[in-house]
């Protein structure tokens, strides 16, 4: 049986609309750009996803969890950077109005929507933030943002959740959460939005010891991805060398081979005591860590952050787990999502071979129901419903005929 593997975005598309996983968001109202909605497959599967990222942090002894607000502070984010750096530059084409990244243009050469020669203007920058107001008065005092990162509420909670949980170092917290970015050139499906979930940890350690920590956790993290079912050759590490954020000493992300070509998922930083120095000083709050282990010395501590996007990891499944069986014949093409079971939105399907089965065969379905999240199918014939099965990516499937009322209870 000839096999291949996805070659466009555009037979993802399709997939995801056409078997339930993703939808364009307002559909009915003619979509709203860049905006997307998970279908009952699509949210099993990102649930999926989420519980094992958790699971594979939380369930540590040296990492707890939080869920901070959206909303925070508007000082956290001058803190941060944000407010004053947080900013690409834009150019914009004279003839068509499009507006483009400057880095993602040759401003030499003619304008890519509309052909225009010389007609960019200059760089300008546009800050990525989304804001709005909170309360009833709207004036300069109520400006808010949506958070454009989950890391701030992990560090301004940093106090907190040491204290309480009595946490020695190196420690970590987990958080999962929605960010939201005023992008101007998002696309590429679910790979870039301007509503996003993010699942990040920041493990904050001991100074001088972050070497030793980025080996740990690239290692820890390249593995996750595996045990996702993402094949070795379509993952590679990336390493920004001195091409750094302002908060970083060295930083790595692990690249995905997209339809598009080879991008970020995740990234695992070592963002040094920038985030909890900067905190300090504009809060007034002492978050100096007194490490009982080293004669009480006191310190801010250094962070490894592992930052991976929740719906970019999906997109990776999701495109690692496609497949094109008999392409070109028309009678027996067929596709497959052949994702990791543990990651499948349907688990096990029960597919009664006639109509008479009916009734044995839906209690065994609802047993399995108890434990698993199983799908019960009697429309059409046996073989059209295990192709459904395979287009969704269920990984078991029974097919109950009268010999199974043999060993029925």
């Amino acid at each position: 049986m000839s096999e291949t593997n996805l070659k466009d975005m555009s037979q993802l598309v399709s997939l995801a609309k056409r078997r339930g996983f993703i939808f364009q968001s307002s559909e009915i109202y003619g979509g709203l750009s860049s905006c997307w909605d998970y279908g009952p497959y699509g949210i099993e599967l990102k649930n999926n996803l989420k519980q094992k990222w958790w699971k594979a942090m939380t369930f540590r002894s040296d990492v707890v969890g939080v869920d901070a607000s959206i909303f925070m502070h508007p000082t956290v984010w001058k803190a941060s950077g944000h407010v004053d750096g947080f900013n690409d530059p834009m150019v914009d084409c004279k003839n068509c109005k499009s507006r483009f990244r400057e880095d993602k243009i040759d401003t030499t050469a003619p304008c890519t929507n509309c052909g225009a020669k010389d007609s960019f203007t200059e760089p300008r920058d546009f800050n990525l933030m989304f804001s709005t107001q909170m309360g009833p008065v709207e004036d300069s005092s109520s400006k808010v943002y949506l958070r454009p990162e989950t890391a701030q509420g992990i560090f301004t909670n940093f106090l907190n959740v040491q204290t309480t949980m009595r946490k020695k170092l190196p420690f970590g917290i987990a958080q999962i959460g929605k960010a939201f970015r005023n992008e101007i050139t998002p696309g590429n499906f679910i790979f870039r939005t301007r509503e996003f979930e993010q699942m990040e940890m920041q493990y904050f350690i001991k100074p001088g010891t972050q070497v030793d920590s980025m080996e740990e956790w690239k290692e820890i993290r390249w593995n996750w991805h595996l045990s996702n079912g993402l094949r070795p050759e379509n993952l590679r590490w990336k390493d920004h060398g001195d091409d750094l954020a302002h908060y970083a000493d060295a930083a790595f992300d692990i690249e995905y081979k997209f339809a598009h070509g080879w991008d970020e998922m995740e990234g695992i930083h070592s963002r040094t005591d920038f985030d909890l120095k900067q905190h300090q000083e504009h809060s007034g709050k002492n978050l100096m860590y007194t490490d009982a282990q080293d004669n009480n010395k006191k310190y801010l501590p250094y962070v490894m952050e592992t930052s991976v996007g929740c719906d970019r990891c999906l997109l990776a499944i999701m495109s690692d787990a496609f497949r094109i069986e008999n392409e070109g014949d028309k009678e027996n093409e067929r596709v497959v999502m052949k994702f990791h079971p543990s990651l499948a939105p349907i688990k096990v399907a029960v597919l009664p071979l006639v109509k008479k089965l009916d009734e044995p065969a839906t209690k065994l379905f609802k047993d399995l129901q108890m434990e698993f999240k199983a799908e019960y199918d009697l429309a059409g014939s046996i073989g059209k419903r295990y192709r459904r099965q395979d287009e969704i990516g269920t990984p078991f499937c029974v097919t109950f005929d009268f010999d199974s009322l043999k060993i029925m209870p």
